[in-house]
């Protein structure tokens, strides 16, 4: 854990403008619950839990980086938000099970953590995940294929949830159109 955590302070310690929430969550916030439990997972500085808390959720937020989670905390006090926010490896300390309404994932993927992604919604929960592609028009996001989505892999991943939305458009059409080098999902616990 050391390794990546110095890692990512570094990133996040360059970084200086907070990045908009993610694609998946800014175009379904609509089927957010009303209330509830909601953790943005690796949330580097946090801006998927911002738009969470904006929204009423009881937020928690999860990342490596005691530099990203400083950030957060920071930002939450200026908005005058409620945001749980820790430096926690989930990789070492796994979720809870049945403990949350809503898990948002975005750039993080670790094969290993899908069960217990899955486990940790209540019945009913929703999974907003969104990551980088293999498959790709332009170079964005990591290079090692064990972080990089195999075509339709996130449907295979979460085949036992109920599927909401889903989108990934590979390397079909016109490369300069459309939402490209990433695939998103938005699945129910049933």
């Amino acid at each position: 854990m050391q390794s990546m955590q110095v890692k990512w302070d570094a990133i996040y310690r360059e970084r200086e403008v907070l990045p908009t929430a993610s694609y998946v969550l800014q175009q379904n916030q609509h089927l957010l619950p009303k209330q509830g439990v909601a953790l943005d997972l690796a949330c580097g500085q946090g801006s998927n839990a911002l738009l969470l808390a904006e929204a009423g959720l009881d937020v928690l937020a999860y990342d490596i980086s005691n530099v990203a989670v400083e950030q957060l905390q920071k930002m939450a006090r200026e908005k005058g938000l409620v945001i749980d926010a820790h430096v926690r490896d989930v990789i070492a300390s796994p979720l809870e099970r049945n403990s949350l309404d809503v898990l948002v994932v975005s750039y993080f993927l670790d094969r290993s953590l899908i069960l217990n992604f899955i486990d940790a919604l209540k019945p009913g929960g929703l999974l907003f995940y969104q990551t980088y592609c293999q498959d790709k028009v332009q170079l964005q996001g990591p290079r090692n294929p064990d972080f990089l989505l195999k075509d339709n892999e996130l449907l295979q991943l979460f085949s036992a949830m109920k599927v909401r939305v889903y989108r990934e458009e590979s390397l079909l059409g016109d490369h300069q159109q459309g939402w490209r080098n990433q695939a998103l999902l938005v699945a129910e616990k049933g």
